[in-house]
């Protein structure tokens, strides 16, 4: 058994290395991600271990929080907030039978801690915001706008951004919203098939703008990783786009399902690159001027169907 777990994390290590290394002091990363094909959601250390891992089901939002504890969904509709240390449940939400919706259609694609401790919770089907206490007291609702109602893909991620507004995601609408705090759309961008046709399927040879992520950068432009769209777009608020990275822009990576994106320190963006295949990466750090600093490449622990991501600091 040591030696075949010797074994299995050299190969681990290998798969996860720097490409070209963006800090000179950096060989690795420590991060969470999450797979549903594979049920596992888990935080890697810098040697490349499983240093904890949980039973998920469908997912497609997580959190590594402030505390450390994770906040992560084992459906689409139960949440679970759990001390990776003691393995604890510290809170717990089911959007099926919560606030007004037991006997409903509903799916929860997205939530947010706030920094006053309420969650906030998208939830397609009600096609609503909400933000709960601790003890799942509702506190908001706010109806968002949908264009073509499906309990599966009204929504995918939303954030509440620092002006108390809230991006949201609406994947069947392909379009970008945000709403201010009485539920009015302030901003829409409609992500673009730059002149192709929509192709179905999942993977590299799929086609569409059905976005998943994004982020309000602090410049005041807009990231958004457009799903099936294969790309990374930031653009400004009068909708134009200033930077993108596309299906084929990295040296030899395909870029299929782009799914959860985040900014780090250094400016550098991580890529979730979900339904690629074996071929690719299902991480990518990149920089600004699209160097690939960084990719994670493993699936034997985790599939095709790694969705979400965070790399973490101390």
């Amino acid at each position: 058994m040591i030696l075949r777990s010797t074994f299995i994390a050299l190969i681990f290590a290998a798969a996860a290395t720097i490409v070209q290394p963006a800090f000179s002091a950096e060989t690795t990363r420590r991060f969470a991600a999450s797979d549903s094909s594979k049920q596992r959601i888990a935080i890697i250390n810098q040697k490349g271990d499983i240093e904890w891992e949980y039973k998920i089901g469908p997912l497609h939002d997580l959190h590594v929080l402030p505390s450390g504890n994770v906040l992560f969904q084992t459906s689409m509709t139960r949440l679970l907030e759990v001390d990776p240390k003691t393995d604890k449940i510290v809170w717990e939400y089911d959007a099926a039978v919560s606030n007004g919706n037991k006997g409903r259609p509903v799916q929860v694609h997205a939530f947010q801690r706030l920094a006053d401790g309420v969650t906030m919770i998208a939830e397609s089907g009600p096609a609503r915001i909400i933000e709960v206490d601790s003890s799942g007291k509702l506190l908001k609702e706010i109806a968002l706008k949908v264009d073509h109602p499906h309990v599966h893909r009204d929504t995918r991620l939303a954030r509440k951004i620092d002006n108390g507004n809230y991006l949201v995601c609406h994947e069947a609408d392909g379009t970008v919203r945000e709403y201010d705090s009485s539920g009015k759309v302030v901003w829409s961008y409609e992500v673009p098939l730059f002149g192709k046709k929509p192709k179905g399927g999942h993977g590299l040879e799929a086609f569409g703008n059905q976005c998943f992520s994004v982020l309000r950068l602090k410049n005041g432009n807009t990231l958004i990783g457009t799903g099936n769209g294969h790309s990374i777009l930031e653009v400004t608020p009068d909708k134009k786009v200033v930077w993108s990275i596309h299906q084929n822009d990295l040296d030899g990576i395909q870029l299929a399902w782009v799914t959860s994106l985040q900014v780090l320190p250094s400016g550098n963006i991580l890529v979730g690159n979900c339904h690629a295949g074996p071929d690719n990466p299902q991480l990518i750090e990149v920089t600004r001027d699209k160097k690939v600093v960084w990719k994670f490449h493993d699936f034997n622990r985790f599939g095709n169907a790694l969705t979400n991501s965070q790399i973490l600091f101390d």
